[in-house]
């Protein structure tokens, strides 16, 4: 599958479209929807979807007016509903603006697939995160799991530090080659990060 990556809004989120085999998919569209939707004009590949892997504001804010735009589906794990639902209220909080994403989104599980990625439920930045794995193309869509040099914040209200190393060692045990598109930052590979990243060298790798 490819994938086309632009860095979004004040907090430098990464947005993606993905190709699937079912069409195109916007993955944690943050901000900047005329911008998400030129680079889906311009790379030839309609959007049929929105797949959030969690539900904080930076990652949605692009969402309302996509859907205005396309009627697309959103899809989330219903334990990040609550953060859905008040991401325009928290997004104000740190004095910024996003238009309230719409309700009835497409709820999400452990195990399925959607547009031929399979969802991990990996909780702990929020508890309803999940990532997206492309696993014959070897890449995965972290999220706010795991960055380059980095990990996801786990201070944060509904934040569960030892669930979040749980799923970063359960991410760990994909091949090394595995491309890790994160939320936020360059993308790296799992067999780097596990050399390098100092959050992860002290756990199990167990691939």
């Amino acid at each position: 599958m490819r994938a086309f990556r632009l860095t979004v809004g004040p907090l430098g989120e990464n947005a993606y479209l993905v190709e699937t085999p079912l069409g195109g998919v916007f993955v944690d569209p943050g901000d900047e929807a005329p911008r998400l939707l030129a680079l889906a004009e311009e790379a030839g590949i309609p959007p049929r979807a929105i797949l959030l892997t969690h539900a904080h504001f930076d990652h949605l804010g692009a969402v309302a007016p996509l859907v205005e735009a396309l009627g697309l589906p959103v899809f989330l794990h219903p334990l990040d509903l609550p953060l859905y639902e008040k991401a325009a209220e928290t997004a104000a909080l740190f004095g910024l603006t996003i238009p309230p994403p719409p309700p009835g989104v497409e709820p999400l599980e452990e195990g399925m697939e959607v547009y031929g990625l399979k969802v991990w439920h990996l909780p702990g930045h929020s508890p309803g995160h999940v990532a997206f794995l492309d696993q014959e193309g070897n890449q995965v869509f972290s999220g706010d799991l795991l960055f380059q040099g980095s990990v996801g914040r786990y201070d944060l209200p509904g934040a569960d530090p030892e669930a979040l190393f749980s799923s970063l060692k359960r991410l760990l045990t994909l091949p090394p080659e595995t491309q890790v598109h994160p939320g936020h930052g360059p993308s790296t590979t799992l067999g780097l990060e596990a050399r390098t990243n100092p959050f992860l060298l002290g756990l199990e790798w167990e691939a």
